[in-house]
This record gives structure tokens, sequence and C-alpha cells, in this order.
């Protein structure tokens, strides 16, 4: 069987359009037959060096209360529970992003991705303690307290310094980011399909 392309999937698990993506580009990534690569990485270091000490959605108040109807609305047109704000945003992913880190070429990432996401935006409840991501990795039938412990010890822990650096280095600037082989890069949960295509060989007229 001929090789299938690669569609990098960047996300941060604080990015409320990276939940929309990430509920559902494994299945859109099947039915394009492209394969897909996890890369979790923190967006606070990309945000800082733009000046930025907190998610644009809190520092412009009138684009963070459009966002978060936009979410509603989009939530509801993909049929995904409607949408619970945390009590604290942008949460502190940390923890998670570790995991994701750790198990990005595991066979249980989606489902982990998944579970992280609908807890945050689905439920409104925090991600932020170690203890609730080894629940939710039991809850997939995992070891969660060894796999927190695994993600947490060196050399894993400083891993995601080096995601991030590679994501500076990339042109990387928000999240949902999805890169193709060929280093073209799509922004944003609405470019999902785009980039998807793209992947997979189907390009607009015109452009090589």
């Amino acid at each position: 069987m001929p090789r299938r392309p690669t569609l990098e999937f960047w996300f941060e698990f604080a990015s409320t359009y990276s939940y929309l993506a990430a509920m559902r580009i494994e299945a859109l990534a099947e039915m394009a037959g492209v394969d897909l690569r996890w890369r979790p990485f923190l967006l606070g270091p990309i945000f800082a060096g733009q000046g930025w000490a907190s998610s644009p959605f809190n520092l412009y108040p009138a684009k963070g209360r459009a966002m978060w109807r936009d979410l509603a609305r989009e939530a509801a047109r993909l049929g995904l529970p409607p949408v619970r704000k945390p009590a604290d945003f942008p949460q502190n992913s940390l923890a998670a992003a570790r995991v994701a880190s750790y198990g990005a070429d595991q066979p249980w990432i989606g489902a982990f991705t998944r579970a992280v996401f609908e807890t945050e935006f689905a439920r409104g409840q925090s991600i932020a303690e170690p203890g609730t991501v080894s629940g939710l990795l039991n809850g997939l039938g995992l070891d969660g307290p060894a796999i927190v412990r695994a993600a947490t010890s060196e050399p894993h822990k400083s891993r995601l310094r080096v995601v991030g650096e590679e994501a500076k280095s990339r042109g990387i600037f928000g999240a949902p980011t999805f890169l193709t082989e060929d280093g073209e890069l799509f922004w944003g949960n609405d470019r999902l399909e785009q980039a998807l295509a793209w992947a997979a060989g189907d390009r607009p007229p015109g452009l090589a």
C-alpha cells in the first residue's frame, strides 16, 4: 500500500478553538486518508514573545465575548455538548500537555486529548491538577499515576520546552495550527478541512 500523507496537529489544551478541532480531527483525517501527528505545546511562551501576558481573549474583552459566543455556536453546529466556561481561563495546561507530549505516539493520544478538552470546555472543570489528568487516564483503562510520573520525569518533562522552540522556529503563533509535509501552515479550526485536503494532495488551481 502507498504511504499515507501526514498532517501535524499543533494544539494547546487551554485553547478554545483547539477544542473544536480536537473533537473532530481524527475522524476527518481517516476519511481523507491522512495520518495525524499530534503536537501538543504551550502557547504561553509564544504569547509572551508577542508581548501578551494572557490570552488575547482576556486582554481584549470585546474579542473575548465574541469568541465565547462563537464557540457556543460552533459547538452546537458540530453536535458537541453546550460549552461551559471554566472558572479560570486560560487554564494551566502544563500537566495535561506533559502527558500528551509523552504519549503523542501512543494509540491512546486521541482519546486522552478529547477527554481533557471535554473536561475543560464541556464540563467547565479544571484540568490543572495532575490528579485530574491521572484520573482521565484511568478512565481510559490506563495506569494514570504511572503515566503522569513518567511524563514528569527527566528527560520527558523538558520535552515541552524543546517543542515550544520548534513551534517558534516553524512560524507557529497560535492554536490550533496544522502543518503539512510540504510546510504549508493552516491556522484555526475553520481551516481544518482545507489543511486535510492540502495534505491529501487536493490543491486549489494555481497554487503549487
